[in-house]
């Protein structure tokens, strides 16, 4: 990974800067930037307005196919940036097949105020170890992302705790998954997704680096307390959530029994245990603790979403609401229709299963078909996290990418719920023309692939279909539920600022 030569886009200037490596996998955080102002979840440059992140992972760079890139958006219109491997100073070289950006987070890893950006990099390789993977945490300061403190990048093999330790290898897909945020007491985590890990001789068990302060540890199915035995093709870490109590992790490829791919989860908390790594706290299959049967390619885990969660009568959101997605789940109606289910995680760690959420359940909106894949995306938000959690500010938006809607193979829709109470009440379908978002259904659009929630709104990225409408929608929850079109804010290539053009815009948002 040697330096290239390229042009970082800072906002409001096409400026080149110097932007050089901090130690791999150095646990101490680098100097805080002055000037941020903290309190905007998503803000790079401290000022206040929110920002956005928008990866485009098989994005063209520097002649290399699929290197891929992100572009931010500053809040207020204060300019544009693109991140990519190619950017003047940054670490490392775009090279074809990265598809850098397939998974963001937001965290401040510093904590000045300006928020930080991790972007995974699973299929990049190290040496001669093909798609082994890495991250990169770039930082916040007042002049926008790059602009402050030394990129911090991540690999297996390198800097300090597990994370050196471990060994980088073909295939590892470190960064596959991310999520970040900070406790409950304040403290900013990172944990990497690295679903193609091997444990000893067992191919492709996977495991999770956990990432707090001077903690920097690995769990996986083998770990102290961690249910289940590493089996191949587990796949723990195919998706990660985390909220300021809990973390969860999907493993997709768990087999019960016979059933492969039937899937599973996992919960832990950030308090560490006696053995040095997050509490395990709970565990389900669609054997132990979730309705229905486990299946072979059921795939349950393959998405997560976490919230806080605060039940009538505490004093404070001290439960998570955890969705899971079953996108390969058969039902009478199809195969592969998908389903959803809902789990209320307390601070100690028991749960249970609060809803179970498809298309087959009385009063939900739609039919489950062949190849819906209903769960292949989740995205959910709690809009008043200090307040008792209620049908309206406690929301779930399901992505359905292989819907079809009307002659339009595959065009794909996004359904909302509430998280509390009875899916079916309240219920909301969109697709392209409803709710604000442009243009008419198209064959293999695969709309619900790409989402993230806010408090104020739901983003709906259009990465694929009718150049014309492929971008990022923020739509505002009101509007959404209501069925109505109203303010919707567009990021598009071609527009504001943006460069034209790309392979996938708005694959992944934050």
């Amino acid at each position: 990974m040697g330096e290239s030569c390229g042009r970082w886009l800072s906002a409001g200037a096409a400026t080149a800067l110097l932007l050089v490596s901090a130690p791999a996998g150095a646990l101490a955080p680098p100097a805080a930037a002055a000037g941020c102002t903290a309190g905007t979840p998503v803000d790079f440059n401290g000022d206040g307005t929110r920002d956005i992140a928008i990866a485009d992972p098989e994005a063209t760079v520097a002649g290399h196919a699929e290197a891929g890139l992100v572009r931010i958006a500053y809040g207020g219109g204060k300019g544009v940036a693109e991140i990519s491997q190619d950017a003047a100073g940054m670490p490392g070289d775009a090279e074809t097949g990265d598809r850098y950006g397939h998974a963001l987070a937001v965290l401040d890893e510093n904590k000045d105020g300006c928020s930080d950006l991790a972007v995974g990099v699973p299929y990049e390789s190290l040496g001669e170890e093909a798609e082994a993977g890495m991250v990169q945490v770039i930082y916040g300061a007042p002049g926008g992302l790059g602009t402050g403190p030394a990129v911090r990048e991540l690999f297996q093999g390198a800097g300090k705790g597990d994370i050196a330790t471990s060994a980088a290898e073909a295939r590892d897909w470190f960064g596959y998954a991310l999520a970040a945020g900070a406790t409950t007491s304040g403290d900013p985590y990172l944990v990497i997704g690295v679903p193609g890990e091997d444990l000893d001789s067992t191919q492709d068990a996977g495991t999770v680096h956990y990432l707090r302060g001077s903690v920097n540890v690995s769990i996986h199915e083998e770990s102290p307390g961690v249910a289940g035995v590493a089996e191949t093709d587990d796949r723990f870490g195919t998706a990660v959530a985390a909220s300021p109590e809990h973390i969860a992790v999907g493993g997709p490829g768990e087999a019960i029994e016979d059933r492969t791919f039937s899937g599973a989860a996992w919960v832990l908390g950030h308090r560490l245990s006696a053995d040095g790594i997050p509490v395990p706290l709970a565990d389900f299959d669609q054997t132990s603790g979730i309705s229905g049967s486990a299946e072979t390619g059921d795939q349950f885990g393959s998405a997560l979403a976490l919230v806080p969660y605060r039940p009538s009568g505490a004093a404070s959101a001290t439960h998570s609401l955890l969705a899971v997605g079953a996108p390969g789940e058969d039902s009478t109606t199809g195969t592969d229709t998908g389903r959803a289910v809902v789990l209320d995680v307390t601070a100690s760690g028991t749960a249970k299963q609060t809803a179970d959420i498809s298309q087959t359940e009385a009063g939900v909106t739609g039919v489950g078909e062949d190849g819906d894949y209903f769960g292949r995306q989740l995205a959910a938000v709690n809009t008043a996290p200090g307040s008792v959690g209620t049908a309206s500010t406690v929301l779930l938006a399901v992505g359905v990418p292989g819907e079809d809607v009307e002659e339009a193979v595959d065009s794909g829709s996004v359904q909302l719920f509430p998280l509390v109470g009875a899916p079916g009440d309240g219920d909301a379908a969109v697709g392209k023309g409803d709710a604000g978002l442009p243009g008419t259904p198209g064959p293999r659009e695969y709309l619900g692939t790409s989402l993230w929630a806010t408090s104020s709104q739901l983003y709906v990225g259009i990465p694929h279909g009718a150049p014309a409408d492929r971008g990022v929608y923020g739509l505002r929850w009101p509007d959404v539920l209501a069925g109505t079109a109203g303010t919707v804010t567009a990021w598009k290539p071609g527009e504001g600022g943006l460069p034209a053009g790309g392979r996938a815009f708005g694959a992944v948002v934050r």
